[in-house]
């Protein structure tokens, strides 16, 4: 059997996981989640706050602003998020492969 290359692998993961977040998030059901159903039925909802980084948070609602369609709105939320939440995990596995190689100075030959 043979292997499939890392960039494939990567590639073609990369755009299922975008194809899903754009095309299934829209059917995304709008029933509140537990938490927001039970702040409901015990009557505190109205008394929750948003964290300042709720407020400032740049897909509020899993919606992209500015679009007047909600499903596209949310499809294009789950196409950006999912593309951004890729470019941080690459910067930091980047950057910690960075950190972790030896340098070309540290490596020790086996004298014979």
């Amino acid at each position: 059997m043979s292997r499939i290359p890392t960039g494939l692998f990567v590639i073609v993961a990369i755009a299922v996981a975008v194809g899903l977040a754009t095309a299934v998030s829209p059917f995304a059901s709008s029933s509140p989640d537990g938490l927001e159903k039970v702040a409901t039925d015990k009557a505190f909802l109205d008394k929750g706050e948003l964290h300042s980084l709720q407020e400032d948070s740049p897909i509020p609602d899993y919606a992209f602003p500015g679009i007047e369609n909600e499903r596209v709105a949310t499809a294009v939320a789950g196409f950006v998020g999912t593309l951004g939440v890729f470019a941080v995990a690459y910067g930091v596995g980047y950057l910690l492969r960075r950190r972790g190689a030896p340098s070309a100075r540290s490596v020790t030959t086996p004298s014979s």
